[in-house]
């Protein structure tokens, strides 16, 4: 009987091998896919709608070759430069706005994130429209399944531990050996201690998770005092962002604008006209008109009274603030806007496409170093960056690739006192 028992184990044993090499791989690669596409894509590309950038689902066969699309990701300027058609089309079609540059991703982490994009099921029907939480959806989250098979098979090894201990007293008494009733299973210290340790390890797992998303508020969307649709006046009208967040090129915050400034138009402007309906993120219909007459009761201005508007009448709009960081963190939109090149869409999505505003991105310290880290500065003609001659000399003279050109990290854009003062 010991005979057959060591076969048993040594088969057992033989199965959970084979198992762990035909599934083990994929499940790695599948969970490493999805970290390197949320560290190096996700700020900008989701599988199955287009943001700052493209849709990436089919993104090989759009390309065809995946030596030109493993170019891309690490240097798309250098692709551009070659002359490539495809290339120019997707550069023009989307507004000549350039890609980050990924020269460290190898390629088998190319196609790990390529085998994860494949991995993520298509959406079988549309979210409300006006944006919110499935706006952000990046593919469903599985831990809950993994969970789950993880119990259930931890149950399974219990179960199974204890037949086994059952069937070693049946065969001891057979042959005559002297055994102990086996210890139940509520008594037992050894399954005691295993259950104490998995709990306190998915205790500790969900702990962590949850401390390190505090304060994080990716897809919030508040409701607002009055409806104030970027896609009108952002996309449709084609007002620059600046026009009413003048901070954000002069300044630390881009700032919220005042009546005065919604007034500026709003004085001629009295009913909404455009095609297009305005949809909540809940899917109600909204009255544009309406919401401007909203406009007018914090403006204190009435037309059917005056046409002339006197502003000491007007009292604040009370919105509700959506993008907020910590206290501890320095952020300043100048630095990015004015000194860095960087565009909007980068940091808050495609704010022209959306009706409400909501966090587009994390906002966290590891997506912020992460941009830091894979960004190029963009000396040429910025006076702002003369002072590192340096580095200036270096790409001139040829002892750095211009093509991969200099990161934000490397003039010290990770350092701790960049942000955190």
């Amino acid at each position: 009987m010991i005979h057959y028992r060591r076969i048993a184990k040594a088969l057992v044993s033989l199965v959970l091998v084979v198992i762990s090499c035909l599934f083990g791989n994929d499940l790695f690669a599948q969970a490493n896919g999805q970290a390197l596409f949320s560290a190096n894509c996700a700020s900008c590309h989701a599988p199955y709608k287009d943001l700052t950038g493209p849709a990436l689902a089919g993104v090989e066969e759009r390309w065809g070759d995946n030596k030109r699309l493993y170019a891309w990701i690490r240097n798309n300027q250098a692709v551009l430069k070659t002359g490539d058609k495809y290339a120019n089309e997707l550069y023009l079609k989307w507004n000549k706005t350039p890609m980050n540059l990924f020269p460290n991703l190898t390629d088998p982490e190319i196609d790990a994130i390529l085998s994860y994009i494949k991995s993520v099921p298509a959406p079988n029907t549309e979210g409300p429209a006006g944006g919110g939480a499935t706006a952000t959806s990046q593919g469903e989250d599985n831990t809950l399944l993994y969970g789950i098979l993880t119990l259930v098979l931890a149950v399974i090894a219990l179960i199974l531990l204890q037949v086994n201990s059952n069937l070693k007293k049946l065969s001891d008494d057979k042959e005559g050996h002297p055994s102990l009733d086996p210890v139940p299973f509520w008594r037992n210290k050894a399954y005691i201690a295993l259950i104490a340790i998995l709990l306190f390890c998915i205790g500790g797992y969900m702990t962590v998770t949850g401390a390190i998303g505090l304060g994080r508020t990716k897809g919030y969307n508040p409701t607002q005092p009055i409806y104030y649709s970027h896609k009108v006046h952002a996309g449709t009208n084609q007002i620059s962002c600046l026009y009413c967040h003048g901070g954000a090129q002069e300044g630390k915050h881009a700032n919220i604008p005042s009546v005065n400034v919604c007034m500026n138009c709003h004085m001629a402007i009295n009913e909404y006209t455009g095609k297009d309906k305005l949809i909540t993120a809940e899917g109600k219909e909204v009255d544009g008109t309406n919401e401007i007459k909203k406009l007018y009761e914090y403006a204190g201005f009435d037309p059917a009274v005056s046409k002339v508007w006197d502003p000491s009448k007007a009292k604040p709009i009370d919105w509700t603030r959506v993008h907020s960081l910590p206290d501890h963190v320095y952020f300043n939109h100048s630095q990015h806007v004015k000194a860095g090149k960087v565009q909007c869409q980068t940091c808050h999505g495609e704010v022209q496409k959306m009706d409400a505003a909501y966090q587009f991105a994390e906002l966290s310290m590891g997506w912020c170093v992460n941009c830091h880290r894979t960004t190029q500065v963009q000396f040429k003609d910025n006076g702002f960056y003369s002072i590192y001659q340096k580095f200036h000399d270096d790409l001139k003279n040829g002892r750095i690739d211009s093509t991969k050109g200099i990161t934000v990290e490397k003039i010290g854009g990770t350092e701790c006192q960049k942000c955190h003062y």
